[in-house]
């Protein structure tokens, strides 16, 4: 069942403004965008109506943005004026994307380097769980990510002054998504590509991940080692395999075979900050059992059932408008 917690419904005369804040490049550190989100609160009050004090949050990294943005406002004794802070998915414990993707990006990369750079840009690494800057990199925690996790420690880690909530796309009761670990997910089958075999992130030790070849004899082989069950786990869901797949065939014509089209990519535990992502247990625990104290934020709600990440529905957007501020 999704956690209850004390709504604060606003009166039904009660005019809002909703402010949508874009970056230049989303790509680019959390922490250099949360410079935009400030410049965007501090704009909010100065032209707000009235004294109703503000909801800030954002989907997936924006939350982030927003969670940093706040928490340093707070430490430089600024009044933001905000009442409740939401984050929409967003993977405050980190994210996923399987191994087999972040390889075969990095392998392809004198070919075309758009995907390698999209993994290894400073926000990906800041937001991934497990990284590799190169295909044959064992996997890892990026140095751009423990920078980026000292940084919010430095101020206090999460906003204090407003309500903390968060909402997560990913089901509450450890039920997982389906998608079994170490299955071939894509697989090269016309010229130039034959050969080639991504699976979903294995677990075990030196257990296959990917078999790479993209216009060359050599056959390259990529292991695992001792990961999680995380591709299968209960959360947001990314159609990472599929996106590669239709970007494959669209270049090679019909030769690119696609059996499972998405991962576990923000997985509920870290969409709603109650564990970490390193064990099969705190990945598929029943959320909706733990004790409300585990969690990070003051008040959270899990889908029924495992959706698309950031999908706006109906039973995530009402439990949020139930909470706006006064």
């Amino acid at each position: 069942m999704p956690r209850a917690g004390a709504a604060s419904r606003s009166p039904s005369h009660v005019r809002r403004a909703v402010v949508l804040i874009g970056f230049d490049e989303r790509s680019a550190s959390i922490l250099e965008n949360a410079q935009a989100a400030t410049a965007a609160i501090h704009r909010a009050v100065a032209e707000r109506l009235g004294s109703n004090r503000l909801m800030v949050g954002g989907f997936s990294m924006g939350g982030l943005v927003t969670r940093y943005a706040l928490a340093r406002m707070e430490m430089q004794r600024i009044d933001h004026q905000v009442g409740v802070y939401f984050s929409y998915d967003s993977p405050h414990n980190g994210a996923h994307i399987p191994l087999s993707l972040q390889a075969f990006a990095h392998y392809i990369r004198k070919l075309d380097s758009r995907f390698s750079d999209q993994m290894n840009s400073p926000a990906a690494q800041q937001l991934l769980w497990q990284h590799i800057e190169n295909w044959s990199d064992k996997p890892g925690v990026s140095p751009l990510r423990t920078e980026f996790l000292d940084e919010l420690e430095k101020v206090g880690g999460w906003p204090r002054i407003p309500r903390i909530l968060a909402v997560a796309n990913g089901a509450g009761n450890g039920t997982g998504n389906g998608i079994d670990p170490g299955t071939p997910a894509v697989k090269g089958k016309g010229l130039g590509i034959i050969g080639t075999d991504l699976r979903t992130t294995p677990t075990g030790s030196d257990t296959l991940a990917a078999k790479l070849r993209v216009v060359s004899l050599q056959k390259n082989e990529v292991l695992a080692e001792r990961l999680p069950d995380i591709d299968g786990a209960p959360g947001g869901t990314l159609e990472s395999f599929q996106i590669l797949a239709a970007a494959l065939n669209k270049i090679i014509g019909l030769g690119v075979e696609n059996p499972v089209k998405d991962h576990c990519f923000v997985p509920a535990v870290s969409a709603v900050a109650i564990r970490g992502l390193d064990t099969h247990k705190d990945l598929y625990a029943d959320i909706d059992s733990l004790p409300p104290d585990e969690a990070q934020v003051d008040d959270f709600l899990c889908a029924s059932q495992n959706e698309r990440h950031t999908k706006v529905t109906e039973e995530l957007c009402t439990w949020l408008l139930e909470r706006l501020p006064d």
